[in-house]
């Protein structure tokens, strides 16, 4: 097994996504779409339903195959690697909360499964006291109590408190890439708040590449150094620095338009 290391910007190259691809059903999502992710850079992506981003995503993760092009972690081409590799690597915060926790496991337990992501499941780790007092020290950053809680099964909590423990978890090891998939649209808008200002400081504090999916335009304006927008596939819009800076909520609402 690779150890986790030496991997960092990731690149992609003339991807394209076509399903039933030389039908007359096939459907071109993506269409040679070139994207370089800096380094500790926080990405923030948009556009319209079907613009092609949660497959985008998809395919960074590894669930979908592109249909051409390449994916390049520092250099390295990962097109090929199967999720289970790829997770030692990239980590991602789906929209729904239960599907970034095992519900039937504690808190304990879902963060040593997090604290093994890429590693031999032989290690020790998460099996001694010190384990125990780190997983506590991180949820104490939550202000949500969960650090008394550590033995709790994780589906008993709210959606808030399981999106922003999935958040931990998917930065234990802190990832090369971290996707988040829309991971406030299913919160009420208090949760929202606290888990979109949680994932700010972890990708602040540790400097995670990061490419955030969301609906919310005000995120695009409050975080992140670089503002992308996908329409029918084609990224069309490429915002960063002073002129990611400069945007306004007209400016992004009128991409839409």
């Amino acid at each position: 097994m690779e150890e986790k290391g030496g991997f960092g910007m990731i690149a992609l190259q003339q991807i394209g996504k076509r399903y039933n691809a030389g039908s007359p059903d096939e459907v071109r999502v993506l269409e040679n779409l070139s994207l370089k992710l800096e380094t500790g850079s926080f990405n923030i992506l948009l556009g319209a339903n079907g613009s092609g981003k949660s497959t985008l995503l998809n395919l960074l993760a590894g669930t979908e195959r592109a249909s051409q092009g390449s994916i390049l972690l520092n250099g390295q081409d990962i097109g090929g690697w199967p999720v289970h590799r790829r997770a030692a690597h990239i980590a991602r915060i789906f929209q729904d909360p239960l599907k970034g926790v095992a519900p039937g496991l504690s808190l304990l337990e879902n963060m040593r499964l997090a604290a093994l992501r890429g590693k031999s499941h032989r290690l020790l780790i998460g099996t001694g006291r010190g384990f125990q007092e780190e997983v506590r020290e991180r949820l104490r950053q939550l202000d949500m109590g969960l650090e008394d809680r550590i033995h709790q099964p994780a589906g008993s909590f709210s959606g808030g408190q399981r999106q922003a423990f999935s958040l931990l978890m998917a930065t234990w090891n802190k990832p090369d890439l971290l996707l988040l998939d829309e991971p406030t649209a299913a919160l009420d808008p208090r949760s929202a708040t606290k888990v979109f200002e949680l994932a700010c400081m972890l990708i602040a504090r540790d400097q995670i590449t990061a490419l955030l999916v969301t609906h919310d335009l005000r995120h695009a304006l409050q975080a992140g150094n670089r503002v992308l927008f996908l329409r029918s596939g084609e990224l069309v819009h490429d915002v960063q620095g002073a002129n990611k800076q400069a945007l306004s909520m007209d400016d992004i609402r009128s991409w839409f338009e």
